[in-house]
């Protein structure tokens, strides 16, 4: 029996120690799996540099889109209005063009004869030179 109660403290010994080695964890560490958890530590802080770049140059090109953008809608606002504009000067032409046609039309003779061909033609080297309209001033649009 008293080999028992022996056995039976040295198994508790062993069982309390046990548990509490369990409880506070072991402080040994491999030297392989040392090295292992530095590389991966190096690791994690080159791509977290890179990361930070990464999401410097989004943020560069974002601003660059944007400033393209406004470029953009600038370029695009101007092209409207010198659209307009053409459309404007092309109208202005069209009605100048149509006057123009109409004060060439010839004008249908009364008569046709001998002298009153020949007059019109001695008469045309004798005028003076006719006074042209000065050209309206052309409207821009804004």
């Amino acid at each position: 029996m008293v080999m028992r109660r022996q056995a039976m403290g040295l198994l508790g010994t062993v069982l309390a120690f046990g548990v509490l080695l369990g409880l506070t964890g072991c402080d040994y560490w491999p030297p392989a799996l040392q090295a292992q958890i530095e590389q991966l530590r190096s690791e994690t802080q080159t791509l977290t540099m890179e990361k930070t770049q990464l999401q410097a140059q989004v943020n560069d090109l974002s601003k660059a889109k944007q400033d393209m953008q406004a470029q953009i809608d600038d370029l695009s606002r101007m092209n409207r209005e010198k659209t307009g504009m053409i459309t404007s000067l092309q109208n202005q032409l069209d009605t100048m063009r149509a006057r123009a046609m109409k004060t060439m039309a010839p004008k249908a003779p009364a008569k046709s004869t001998a002298k009153s061909i020949a007059k019109p033609a001695a008469k045309a080297g004798a005028k003076a030179p006719v006074k042209k309209k000065a050209a309206p001033k052309p409207v821009g649009v804004r």
